[in-house]
């Protein structure tokens, strides 16, 4: 059975690979806001297709290196470079913007899919895997944005809530859209998400029986 002390290290290090796919998808998410973004209703905060890419990177990566991936876009994007949705940047949209909360609800958004998505590996079923993205990539990040949003406009927490429905119709096509393309990604390429330590454990007691 091999040391636990070297699963732990080797877990907690970044290898050349995952350095290359949190690359990839932080680059992916910023790719899917070059078709801009629309802004309905009362309030300026608008419909990107962005939050495909870090559904995406919850769903394929994992939690780690998910959340890895959705932070190196937004430290690029806060240090100036042009990479939200409209080609917009800077730091003003992590403190006052209306957007905000949605940025900051996309990293915690795809450390709860990851964190979902490796306890239904290998079999990856898909109305777990849809409640799982769900949760992680509409109800956590709406937890996070609405209220952010009513802070920083002023507004009646209904209010906000209230405009957020216009995001759902969309949100909800993505998340189908994500579980059907990691399903094929898992299927193709097992193993890019570490399975939790308690099904490791399982394995090495059925391996030693």
């Amino acid at each position: 059975m091999p040391d636990p002390r070297l699963r732990i290290m080797t877990a907690s290090r970044l290898t050349a690979r995952d350095l290359a796919q949190i690359a990839i998808f932080a680059a992916l998410i910023a790719a899917l806001g070059l078709p801009g973004a629309i802004s309905l209703g009362s309030v300026a905060v608008p419909i990107t297709f962005q939050t495909l890419g870090v559904m995406l990177a919850g769903a394929i990566l994992g939690a780690r290196k998910g959340s890895l991936a959705v932070l190196l876009f937004l430290v690029l994007t806060a240090a100036g470079l042009p990479l939200l949705s409209g080609g917009r940047g800077g730091l003003a949209w992590f403190t006052t913007s209306p957007a905000t909360g949605y940025l900051y609800g996309w990293l915690l958004g795809a450390a709860v899919i990851g964190y979902l998505t490796a306890r239904l590996l290998p079999r990856y079923p898909f109305w777990p895997a849809l409640g799982a993205t769900v949760l992680g990539g509409i109800v956590v990040i709406y937890l996070v944005g609405v209220p952010v949003t009513a802070i920083n406009l002023g507004l009646p927490l209904w209010v906000a809530l209230a405009d957020s429905a216009k995001f759902l119709p969309g949100d909800l096509v993505k998340a189908v859209v994500t579980v059907l393309v990691a399903a094929q990604v898992h299927r193709a390429y097992p193993g890019l998400i570490a399975r939790p330590r308690r099904a490791d454990r399982a394995a090495d007691a059925l391996s030693v029986q």
